[in-house]
């Protein structure tokens, strides 16, 4: 091996151990795993630090790419190098004023996407040092205020009526749940369906069938996203005939019974007062014909006595 030879495998052995250690001075830290919301930003948080024994250390070049699958190769989203900063619409530094001075290297997505959703890895090199670190996003999507329909349309309480209640713009797959007025749950009695659309987002369906003998005056329609959180809901009031006709429309019964109750009572109050009238009316009567017959006695007893005293004449 001549001179020339050693002189370059000393100065390779040299630039690698440069590169080794340059790495136990810089390290990029970022959170483990980041929430996004759909339609809004999202940030991916990331800054450099460096042991105590580097400087004023200056960034050389800064490269965010998003992890493809197994068949894709990695997505380059932004890059740093030599003072300048190119990258794909919707993405740029966290802070608008980043320089190579700043250590904080986090990735902003202007406009949340489904597509965000993943792994990303964040490379940088340093005049002092070099590391590369990944991070991920999980998008979630809010679903939208339900909406109820029936079928018929209108509600008559005179056959079997299906509610239809819908949600959409959700991520992930959420859940619809039924309660009648009295906050009773009918879900198990439904049947819910989950499509996801071009998007990425969740539409959720739920049907509920109700016979005509057991309708409610209302029925509440919620949904809830993955984690189990209320996210909003909707209530169908059925009109009141159509409610109180049904034998399990518990609303129809208290309007009879609010009606038959104070009937009853007035009712009571007429016949105690008609058989009070007709008491008095008999006591009235009878009193008034015994006093005829006592008088009619004693007249009859001053005849007789009159009668005896002309038949034996002395009058």
């Amino acid at each position: 091996m001549n001179m020339a030879s050693i002189g370059i495998l000393f100065l390779f052995f040299i630039v690698i151990r440069a590169q080794t250690e340059g790495k136990s001075f810089v390290k990029v830290e970022c959170k483990t795993g980041n929430v996004g919301q759909y339609g809004q930003q999202s940030m991916l948080d990331c800054v450099v630090t460096t042991s105590e024994e580097v400087k004023e250390p200056k960034i050389t070049v800064v490269a965010w790419k998003k992890k493809g699958s197994e068949d894709a190769l990695d997505e380059t989203l932004l890059v740093f190098h030599k003072g300048k900063t190119t990258g794909q619409p919707g993405y740029r530094f966290a802070e608008s004023s980043w320089n190579d001075r700043n250590m904080n290297v986090s990735l902003l997505i202007t406009n949340t996407t489904m597509v965000n959703s993943g792994d990303y890895k964040c490379s940088v090199m340093t005049d002092s040092g070099d590391d590369i670190t990944e991070t991920s996003l999980r998008v979630t999507a809010k679903y939208n205020k339900p909406t109820i329909r029936s079928i018929p349309v209108n509600i008559t309480g005179r056959e079997d009526v299906t509610l239809i209640c819908s949600s959409v713009g959700g991520y992930p797959k959420g859940r619809l749940r039924w309660f009648d007025e009295h906050n009773k749950e009918w879900t198990a009695s439904s049947e819910m369906e989950a499509e996801q659309t071009n998007d990425g987002l969740f539409k959720l369906s739920s049907k509920l069938s109700l016979l005509k003998n057991s309708i409610f005056s209302k029925y509440t329609c919620v949904v809830f996203n993955s984690s189990g959180g209320k996210e909003d809901e909707v209530t169908l009031e059925i009109p009141d005939t159509a409610a109180s006709e049904g034998h399990g429309g518990e609303k129809g019964s208290d309007q009879i019974s609010k009606i038959v109750a104070p009937v009853v009572v007035i009712g009571s109050l007429i016949v105690g007062l008609l058989l009070a009238l007709l008491i008095h009316r008999r006591r009235s009567q009878r009193d008034h014909q015994e006093v005829p017959t006592c008088e009619l006695d004693a007249e009859q007893g001053g005849l007789v006595e009159t009668y005896k005293e002309h038949g034996n004449g002395t009058v």
